[in-house]
C-alpha cells in the first residue's frame, strides 16, 4: 500500500475549512446565471484564471465577490452538499466548517436562509455517507467589534445549530485583543473559541489569542516558530493548530513547500492537524494537503497517522467518539505497517 493509499484509507476529521472557500468556478458560473447576476468574467475559465491571486487581500477580494453570488436556501445548501460529497470521497468522518455570517447578512441575506441550506446538507450528509458536521461561526476581524456583537445577537435563534465560534479575515492591523469583549460573551454562552493566528500576523496575536480570548485552538499558527516560549506553551498545553499546507504556499506564508515548517513542529511535540483551509481557490482539497506535504516533506507513514490522530483529538467530538475513530485509524496503519 502507498502512502497515497494510505491517505485515502484513513478517517479524518478536517478541523479548518471556510465553506464559502468551497464555491468552484462552475457552481459559481450556474449560480451567477440562476440569479441573473453578470460577472466580470466571461466564461468559466477565465474564473479560474482570476482564481490566481497574490497574497491574502486579492484572495479576500475575490472570495467576499465570489459569495454574492450566494442568494437563497438552495444555493447554501449545493456548496454545503458539495463539500460534504467531496468529504465523502476523501473519507473525512467529521468536519467543522467555518462560515462567516457577516458576508451574506451585509448584503442583505437573512440568517436563517443560509443556515436553513447548511442544515439541510449537513443532515442528509449524516443520513447518506454518516458524516458528522459542528458548525463554526466566524466573525470577520476587518470589521468593528460592534458588528460581531451584533451579529451574535442576531444569531441567537440559531445558536443551537452552532458548537464553536471564530474570528477571521484580514489578520495584519486586527489583533485578536480587538475582540475581547465579544468572545468573553462567547465563553458565557458556553461555546468552544478558535482564531486564526500566526498566519500573516506576528507571534504576539497568537498569545492574544491564547491569553485575551481563551482559545481552544489556534487556526494556521504556523508563526509560532518564531517564538520559543511560545512554542513551549503550545507543546505543554496541546493548543491545536489547524495548519493550511497548500494556503501557506498559494498566499507565499512559505515560498516553496519544502520550506514548510509542519513537519518541523510536529517533531517538536506541537499538536498540529492538516486542513485545506480555502480548497478551490488554494489548489486541493483537504488529500490534496496531505499528499502535498508528504511529497515534500518526507512524511513517514508513522508521522502521516499522527497528523490524523491529531484532527481526530483536536477535534471537538465526544471523548466516546473520538476513541472509536482512533481505533480504526489504529488498526489501518497496522494492516499498513506489516505488509
Amino acid at each position: 500500500m502507498s502512502l497515497t493509499t494510505l491517505i485515502h484509507q484513513l478517517p479524518k476529521a478536517e478541523l479548518h475549512l471556510h465553506i464559502e472557500g468551497t464555491l468552484t468556478p462552475e457552481l459559481m458560473w450556474c449560480l451567477a446565471d440562476k440569479h441573473g447576476i453578470t460577472l466580470p468574467y466571461k466564461n468559466i475559465e477565465e474564473i479560474r484564471q482570476a482564481y490566481l491571486f497574490e497574497d491574502l487581500q486579492s484572495f479576500l477580494d475575490l472570495y467576499y465577490a465570489g459569495a454574492d453570488v450566494l442568494r437563497d436556501e438552495d444555493d447554501f445548501f449545493e456548496l454545503m452538499w458539495a463539500y460534504l460529497c467531496r468529504c465523502n470521497e476523501q473519507n473525512i468522518v467529521h468536519t467543522e466548517v467555518m462560515f462567516d455570517p457577516q458576508t451574506h447578512l451585509h448584503r442583505g441575506i437573512e440568517f436563517g436562509v443560509f443556515m436553513s441550506g447548511f442544515t439541510r446538507a449537513i443532515d442528509k450528509a449524516k443520513d447518506e455517507f454518516g458524516i458528522s458536521v459542528y458548525l463554526i461561526l466566524s466573525f470577520l476581524r476587518h470589521l468593528p467589534e460592534s458588528d460581531a456583537m451584533e451579529t451574535l445577537h442576531i444569531a441567537q435563534p440559531y445558536l443551537d445549530k452552532v458548537h464553536a465560534f471564530g474570528l477571521d479575515s484580514s489578520e495584519l492591523g486586527h489583533p485578536p485583543s480587538k475582540f475581547e469583549r465579544v468572545f468573553t460573551r462567547v465563553r458565557e454562552l458556553g461555546f468552544k473559541i478558535v482564531a486564526h493566528a500566526g498566519e500573516e500576523g506576528p507571534p504576539s496575536y497568537i498569545w492574544e489569542a491564547i491569553e485575551l480570548l481563551k482559545v481552544d485552538r489556534i487556526d494556521h499558527g504556523v508563526r509560532c516558530q518564531e517564538d520559543q516560549a511560545l512554542l513551549d506553551h503550545l507543546k505543554e498545553h496541546q493548543i491545536p493548530l489547524t495548519v493550511c499546507p497548500l494556503s501557506n504556499l498559494k498566499l507565499c506564508v512559505v515560498s516553496d513547500m519544502k520550506q514548510h515548517n509542519i513537519k518541523w513542529l510536529l517533531e517538536q511535540g506541537l499538536r498540529v492537524t492538516v486542513n485545506s483551509d480555502d480548497p478551490t481557490y488554494f489548489g486541493g482539497f483537504l488529500n490534496e494537503n496531505y499528499q502535498a506535504i508528504v511529497e515534500a516533506l518526507d512524511i513517514s507513514a508513522e508521522q502521516l497517522k499522527q497528523l490524523v490522530v491529531n484532527s481526530i483529538v483536536s477535534s471537538f467530538l465526544p471523548q466516546e467518539d473520538q476513541t472509536r475513530i482512533i481505533t480504526l485509524i489504529e488498526k489501518i496503519y497496522q494492516a499498513y505497517a506489516i505488509e
